[in-house]
């Protein structure tokens, strides 16, 4: 969770996982199911969590999923409460992938929408580095911020720098990637890994062959969200007892991808269902099919456009979990709301949409760009569609 989307959650950690040991042409096996052993990133209890939100009802606006919160838990934020027009920064992980791009005009639009509010939006780009986001925020805590929103490139490593806006008497607004301190006034995101792997394993595994072969494809390993999503989809084909034959990284390279794939094709001249952590190269893996003459198995990708149009043109037997993009909206509204001191939800979950074969019409749109993404919540905000092109 469509070219370099998998970078989506990019937070590009070194942290060690338990990936199983490399196999021919790099794949991960292992005896059994092939999924190898469970990731020391699984944590049962969040695990069992995530899976109770998909079914959970969200409460806030029908048409406005950005301003909606899962089982929320209510904080007071009296005393952040002052007078505006406000001075709101942000402190981003990066912009070096199509998804935060998109994201991140949506969330310059909501200001726009916010202007009568927002004197002054400040942004930093610390371009997927841990040092450079680490010298910005505290930079910018000398800035004269009103409320500081912090995207952090890596969990840990950006911990106390957070901690330290906190101590500053900033209200602090953290939102896609997390860190490990409870002092921000809220965390935003949508439900998490383990509900966006668990989603497309299950499909796949319910549309193919019993005891088929899955082909497992992953963008990077250590990198927390695309870990669980793996972690998930572990159990889920553990489950179903597929034959999952590998596990391969694919950096988020077409190329590679469909290299990959043909050379599972050449030794096991057929695959059964195609497993993604994100849909960063979905169309790839679709292409590398149609090239070998094969038919393109049950398949999991997301919701950029050039995936869905294929999926639509081809016909494929496919669904796209999401991680939306009109999460990008939600942080500037919650420090606004926080400045009012109204009370707002932490953690602040928001709905984590899919897209199927039924609702597959309502997401296409020709006249976006491939690389935009269907759950960007943008179309009601200024600047619609030309900002996004």
């Amino acid at each position: 969770m469509a070219a370099l989307a998998a970078f989506t959650l990019l937070s590009l950690t070194a942290c060690a996982t338990d990936e199983p040991a490399a196999g021919p042409s790099g794949s991960a096996s292992a005896a059994g199911s092939g999924t190898g052993e469970q990731s020391k990133f699984f944590v049962q209890a969040d695990y069992d969590g995530e899976l109770a939100l998909l079914d959970a009802a969200p409460t806030g606006p029908a048409d406005k999923p950005w301003e909606q919160v899962l089982n929320p838990t209510m904080v007071d934020t009296a005393t952040f409460k002052k007078n505006g027009p406000y001075k709101i920064c942000f402190s981003n992980a990066a912009l070096n992938n199509p998804w935060r791009q998109v994201g991140f005009k949506t969330m310059q639009a909501e200001v726009e929408a916010q202007k009568s509010r927002i004197k002054e939006f400040v942004h930093v780009d610390a371009e997927g580095k841990d040092q450079k986001q680490i010298a910005d925020i505290n930079d910018l805590l000398g800035k004269g911020c009103d409320a500081l929103i912090v995207s952090p490139n890596t969990t840990a490593t950006l911990t106390p720098a957070v901690e330290a806006a906190c101590q500053a008497g900033l209200p602090v607004i953290v939102f896609d990637r997390g860190v490990n301190t409870k002092c921000p006034v809220t965390f935003i995101n949508p439900i998490g890994g383990y509900g966006f792997g668990h989603v497309g394993a299950e499909f796949v595994s319910q549309k193919m062959k019993p005891g088929g072969k899955v082909l497992a494809l992953r963008i990077l390993p250590g990198v927390d969200v695309l870990e669980t999503r793996w972690s998930a989809a572990k159990v889920a084909f553990d489950k179903a007892k597929v034959d999952v034959v590998g596990v391969e990284f694919t950096d988020g390279d077409p190329a590679k991808t469909k290299k990959i794939v043909d050379d599972y094709l050449q030794r096991y001249g057929t695959i059964d269902g195609v497993w993604m952590d994100a849909g960063a190269v979905a169309v790839a893996a679709v292409e590398a099919f149609q090239d070998a003459g094969k038919p393109v198995p049950p398949i999991n990708g997301e919701d950029q456009l050039d995936f869905l149009k294929v999926w639509k043109d081809k016909n494929l037997t496919a669904i796209a979990p999401t991680y939306p993009t009109y999460q990008w909206r939600t942080p500037i509204i919650a420090a606004l709301r926080i400045l009012d001191g109204q009370q707002v939800s932490n953690p602040w979950k928001l709905p984590q949409p899919t897209i199927t074969q039924d609702n597959l019409d309502r997401y296409l749109d020709a006249n976006m760009p491939p690389l935009h993404y269907a759950m960007c919540g943008c179309t009601d905000l200024p600047g619609y569609p030309q900002r996004w092109k």
